[in-house]
């Protein structure tokens, strides 16, 4: 009898357990690409809420009727409409002309300005938070801008 038909088995098995340490090292690494991705791809759609925030509330200031409130409005929450992100916003200054009747009812909101080009601008901080109950998100994030814009 030869043993040369025993030493062809022990090979074999080498080469399958070879390569399924490669295949599986190859899932790992795909994974690990695909986790970034989905982050990214997390990162980017928070990014454009917050620029959409931004845009809805310049509109909800513009609408805001500060006569009737009798105040400047101060924050608007914002919640996407697939709930995975939701968005605070704090209106820190409006500037406004100096002595006129809104910068009246804005109170300590209120920065004076001497000029007409510079009326109307607000300072906003935006931050933008992932929902964590929401089970479509991958990681939390959380994105924060301060802005000067002019509704």
């Amino acid at each position: 009898m030869k043993k040369r038909d025993g030493f062809g088995i022990i090979e074999a098995l080498f080469v399958i357990v070879l390569v399924g340490g490669i295949i599986s090292l190859a899932l790992r690494y795909a994974k690990v690409s695909l986790h970034r991705t989905s982050i990214s791809y997390e990162k980017e759609a928070a990014e454009l809420f917050l620029n959409s925030s931004i845009e809805l509330s310049l509109l909800a200031i513009q609408g805001y009727d500060r006569t009737s409130h009798g105040n400047c409005l101060k924050e608007v929450h914002i919640t996407s409409q697939d709930s995975r992100f939701v968005a605070d916003v704090n209106i820190t200054k409006y500037f406004l002309l100096n002595g006129s009747n809104d910068c009246n009812y804005c109170g300590n909101l209120c920065s004076p300005v001497k000029t007409a080009q510079s009326n109307g601008y607000v300072l906003m901080e935006i931050s933008v938070e992932s929902n964590d109950t929401n089970p479509k998100n991958i990681d939390s994030i959380r994105i924060i801008r301060r802005t000067l814009q002019r509704p």
